[in-house]
This record gives C-alpha cells, sequence and structure tokens, in this order.
C-alpha cells in the first residue's frame, strides 16, 4: 500500500476545533501556517498578551485540563481574527480583533469552562510563536508539525475492542499506508510530503487531552494508560521539522519508513 496524506488540519486556537485544509505551504523550519497561534491564557497565567512567548499547555485551556472545550465547534478567520463558535444549539460570533471582542469571547469561555468572570481567561495573538505542547523545547520543536500514522489508532483501537477517533490525537498531518507505529521508530528519517521534505525529529507523548471523546465531551477512553498497557509506551504520532519547503495537498504520495 503507498502511504498518502489522508488529511491535513490546523488547529489556529489551542484547545479549539481544527480546520481541514485542502491545500498547505510548508517553509523550510517552519510549522504548519497559523496552528496553534492563538490561544486563551489561563487567569493568572503570567502570559503577557503584548509580549506572548513559549509556555507550557499548563498555562492555557486546553482538553487535557477542560474537557467541555470538545464541546464547541468552531471557525477561526485568522484574517479578520473572527471566531464563530456553535455551542450545542446557539451561535456565537466574537470579533477578536478589538479589546471588547476578545472581552466577549475571554468571558464566553470562562463559562463553558465552570468559572467566574473576574476569572475569565485572555485571549492572546502569539504572532510568529506556535503554542504546540512542546513549544517550550525549543524553535524547532515549536516549528514542528505533527503527523499521526492512521495505522496505528487503528491498531490501538482493535487491542482495545474499540473504535478509536483519529482527531483525539490533533495531528497536522495524518497518513495512511505506513505499517503500524512503524514511525515511532524511524527516528532522524527523512520522508518527501508532495513537494516538501521533512525530518522526524520526536515521538509524541500523549496527555490526558485524549481522553475526551470529541463528540460527547466527556472523558471515555483512557488513552494514554491504554498505549501503555498494550504497547508498553504512551506514545502516538510524531513530530517532524521542515527540511525542505513546498506545497502539500490531501492525497500526497509519503515516502515509505524505512525498517
Amino acid at each position: 500500500m503507498t502511504a498518502s496524506i489522508v488529511q491535513m488540519l490546523s488547529y489556529p486556537i489551542k484547545g479549539l476545533s481544527g480546520k481541514t485544509l485542502d491545500t498547505v505551504t510548508l517553509e523550510k523550519g517552519r510549522g504548519f501556517p497559523f496552528d496553534r497561534t492563538f490561544s486563551f491564557a489561563r487567569n493568572g497565567s503570567g502570559v503577557n498578551p503584548e509580549n506572548p512567548r513559549p509556555m507550557p499547555k499548563s498555562r492555557f485551556h486546553v482538553l487535557a485540563r477542560d474537557e467541555a472545550l470538545a464541546r464547541l465547534h468552531t471557525e477561526f478567520d485568522v484574517s479578520t481574527r473572527t471566531l464563530t463558535v456553535q455551542d450545542r444549539e446557539t451561535g456565537f460570533v466574537f470579533d477578536c480583533s478589538t479589546p471588547s471582542g476578545q472581552q466577549q469571547a475571554n468571558q464566553f469561555i470562562a463559562g463553558v469552562v465552570g468559572l467566574d468572570a473576574d476569572q475569565s481567561p485572555t485571549f492572546i495573538d502569539g504572532g510568529d510563536i506556535h503554542f504546540t505542547d512542546v513549544c517550550v523545547t525549543s524553535p524547532q520543536f515549536m516549528h514542528a508539525v505533527s503527523i499521526i500514522n492512521l495505522a496505528s489508532v487503528r491498531a490501538l483501537g482493535e487491542k482495545i475492542g474499540s473504535l478509536v477517533d483519529p482527531h483525539r490525537f490533533r495531528g497536522n498531518l495524518l497518513v495512511d499506508g505506513w505499517p503500524a507505529f512503524a514511525e515511532l521508530e524511524a527516528m532522524e528519517q527523512e520522508i518527501e510530503l508532495g513537494s516538501a521534505k521533512v525530518r522526524i525529529i520526536r515521538r509524541t507523548k500523549r496527555c490526558p487531552a485524549t481522553q475526551v471523546n470529541l463528540q460527547t465531551a466527556q472523558r471515555d477512553l483512557d488513552i494514554p494508560s491504554l498505549l501503555d498497557d498494550h504497547f508498553g509506551h504512551s506514545d502516538m504520532g510524531v513530530y517532524a521539522e521542515v527540511i525542505e519547503g513546498g506545497v502539500i495537498r490531501a492525497g500526497d504520495t509519503v515516502s515509505d519508513l524505512q525498517p
């Protein structure tokens, strides 16, 4: 089976919905455009909206601690900074290009995660920063692309006797055609994605965010523990550094991994 890109996603606001992309232009040493560029920082987190810098995920509202965020279906227009939210049967629109719109969005998120208004988060525009879970490690990791091998996800599902939604892992690229978990043994391998090339640099250790069912906003599968029980590790997916820029599209062929 020839490996290929099944789906590409960017998550503009950390902790909220992903956006499916048909075409992405990657640049050398850069991550997915606008992926985790924006966030809602926790009250008292120390994140400065005027001078943001890479921070641990514990400083932000994310699924690892706030599973209620999964009930929101969101779209974020990076050009206008407009956040559109569907919360169950009710829709909201916030103009995050203005202080008043940001404050309204902050208060809305506080309500979703069960905080009082005086504990509202702060909307953060990270500019050149990607608030990934490994952003504090180095600029190289902050700009890494996350890849999920769908065969690995299926292998986990087969072990536990339940389908596992690959979107729980919030990867940028969903790839099919590689052997299950082969990506975890492919450190430093270079692979071609369309006209771009990346180098695999790190396995992705999974956290409680993956416990959350994205349809019900409930924690129903302890993914990290299940991975450890059945495979002896809690890793799913890898991070890759862009070493040659280029255009990638859904359906593009991906290099095979070497044993």
